[in-house]
């Protein structure tokens, strides 16, 4: 399509590559730090991040073990229309993220893994706690929309609702859902870590 003599392109197509290839710089692994661990060629790994080599189920849950990540973030780059992709996420169509251990769960708000951040949608259970606390080099953003969450903060102890946001800057939290109702948070995480 062409305006005012611009022509104007889709961005490129959230891909399984794509996804993969984030997911391993983001966690600082070289193309034959992961093709070492999963028994393949350098050369393998790239057409697979290039969307030249499509992976098997066997290879994928590999991948994912390697990547840190639910196999089901390496699923669902399906169902939205062609002309959506890299824009929209529809509700129905949310990418889980996570085991949903401790009665988390956690779905990526985003179009996919390339940006310099992602967004989460993340709902505690009623009576659910983080058991170990985690330490991780991002930077992350919340926003309460609905429920009670109580955070530990570098040793700071904070109680957060609806309307609430939150920061935590590479200092170790954790977090605990002592309450009768569900807690809902939209999550900004930089860099990406699912």
């Amino acid at each position: 399509m062409e305006t005012s003599g611009v022509t104007s392109q889709a961005p490129q197509t959230a891909t399984l590559g794509a996804d993969i290839r984030a997911l391993r710089k983001t966690r600082g692994l070289t193309l034959t730090d992961i093709a070492g661990m999963l028994d393949k060629s350098v050369g393998w790994l790239s057409q697979v991040e290039r969307d030249l080599s499509e992976p098997s189920i066997s290879d994928l849950r590999q991948l994912a073990n390697c990547l840190g990540v639910p196999m089901s973030m390496l699923f669902a780059h399906s169902g939205a229309p062609a002309d959506e992709h890299g824009y929209i996420v529809r509700a129905g169509s949310r990418r889980p993220m996570g085991s949903g251990e401790e009665g988390l769960i956690e779905e990526l708000l985003s179009p996919d893994l390339t940006d310099d951040f992602e967004m989460v949608h993340s709902t505690f259970r009623p009576q659910s706690k983080m058991q170990d606390p985690a330490d991780r080099p991002t930077q992350e953003v919340g926003y309460m929309i609905s429920g009670r969450l109580d955070l530990l903060i570098d040793g700071r102890a904070f109680t957060v609702g609806p309307g609430d946001s939150f920061r935590i800057k590479h200092q170790p939290y954790q977090w605990a859902n002592p309450y009768d109702e569900p807690a809902v948070a939209v999550w900004v995480i930089a860099p990406p870590v699912y």
